[in-house]
Parts: C-alpha cells; sequence; structure tokens
C-alpha cells in the first residue's frame, strides 16, 4: 500500500459533499415543483435588468441554447416565464418573468436557505466563516484553463 493521498481523499470529500449537496436541494425544491436546472434558469432570468434573449441564457448558463429552449419551455408550461418579442427586432425572442416566476423565485430562497441549514447544521458559526473563506478561494479563482 502506498502512503495516504491527502488531495486525493479531499477531492473525494468534496464529491460527496456535492453529491449530498444534490439530494438535498433536490428535496427541497420537490415542494416548489421545480427542477435544480429550471430554478437556476429562473435565477439567471432573474439577474438580468431587462428581459435576456436566449442566447444570452445559454452563455451565461454555459449550455447549448436547445438545453434553454427545453427549460424555457418547462417554465414557460408553468406560468413562470413568457417569451416576449424582442421591441427593436421582433425576430428575437427574450424571457421575461412573470408573477408566478417572481413567486417561485421566493420560495426557492426560502428553500435554499433551508437546505443550507440541513448541509451546515453540524458546523459553528466559526466554522461556517471559516468555510465560507475556503470556498471563496477555490471558487474565485477565475476562469479554468481550457485544454
Amino acid at each position: 500500500m502506498g502512503a495516504p493521498d491527502p488531495d486525493g481523499l479531499l477531492a473525494e470529500q468534496l464529491l460527496r459533499l456535492t453529491r449530498r449537496l444534490h439530494r438535498i436541494q433536490k428535496r427541497h425544491l420537490e415542494p416548489v415543483g421545480i427542477t435544480p436546472a429550471q430554478s437556476r434558469l429562473l435565477r439567471t432570468v432573474a439577474h438580468y435588468p431587462a428581459p435576456p434573449r436566449m442566447a444570452d441564457l445559454a452563455a451565461r448558463l454555459e449550455v447549448v441554447p436547445r438545453a434553454v429552449t427545453s427549460l424555457v419551455d418547462g417554465l414557460e408550461a408553468s406560468g413562470r416565464v413568457r417569451r416576449v418579442p424582442d421591441p427593436s427586432n421582433r425576430r428575437v425572442v427574450r424571457i421575461e418573468l412573470t408573477d408566478a416566476g417572481r413567486d417561485t423565485l421566493r420560495e426557492l430562497r426560502s428553500a435554499r436557505r433551508e437546505a443550507a441549514e440541513d448541509i451546515l447544521a453540524p458546523l459553528t458559526v466559526e466554522q461556517r466563516e471559516v468555510l465560507g473563506g475556503l470556498l471563496s478561494a477555490l471558487v474565485d479563482r477565475g476562469p479554468e484553463p481550457v485544454c
């Protein structure tokens, strides 16, 4: 047997935590009636000062335009977003939140807080602060290199 691999162990712990986060998030989103991908799209639409184009959403979410179309179809069917024509170019479609979409975003914020509490419950306030700093150091590194 070789020497322990601390980085390998840490990577495995991060992967296990990620899977746990996904399970907990999914459990908290089920009562809202939305998938994690739809949740992400709704939050992304809400961050734009004006209704974004489908291409803007695909670029921001780093997915192919077809994936955005499927997500918008589902959210439109449930009344959370609507497609609206661009005022300066009628061939361009923009995605607008509805009142139901804004209500869903409020529910999502509450569900995310509850999910975070589930995950962070074992940690003290000090441990949460340290974790926040460590995660910021990992997340805020900038874009990943392209191979």
